[in-house]
């Protein structure tokens, strides 16, 4: 037996109704598989830095940066991230153009340096 009615029709949703839940959900999927990869990829990289003799030292506080701290960084950057990009599917008309603007403009001020001079 199939699932299909007498009449051979496929129950669906009603006309007009749509669901938002498909399209976020793959979108926060999709996101924490990248997250994943970032924080792999990000520790890594420092990994091989530190291999070759780069110094993760803390200038003021003279402490070495864990490899598990760009780990924990990226992935907590990453999540606010998906965090936007659900937010903006979900509510604005168009999330792709207001994602980009809003990911280059924290870029552009992350860029900013900080007072680290006394």
């Amino acid at each position: 037996m199939n699932s299909m009615n007498d009449t051979g029709v496929v129950a669906g949703p009603a006309s007009g109704q749509t669901s938002h839940t498909h399209p976020l959900r793959r979108l926060a999927g999709t996101g924490f598989i990248a997250t994943l990869a970032a924080m792999v990829a990000t520790t890594l990289a420092a990994a091989l830095a530190q291999a070759v003799g780069v110094d993760f030292e803390v200038p003021d506080g003279g402490e070495t940066i864990p490899l598990s701290g760009f780990a924990v960084v990226t992935g907590f950057f990453s999540v606010v991230g998906i965090v936007i990009a659900v937010a903006l599917l979900r509510w604005s008309a168009r999330p792709a153009k207001r994602f980009v603007w809003t990911a280059v403009s924290l870029t552009a001020i992350s860029l900013v340096p900080v007072g680290l001079e006394k």
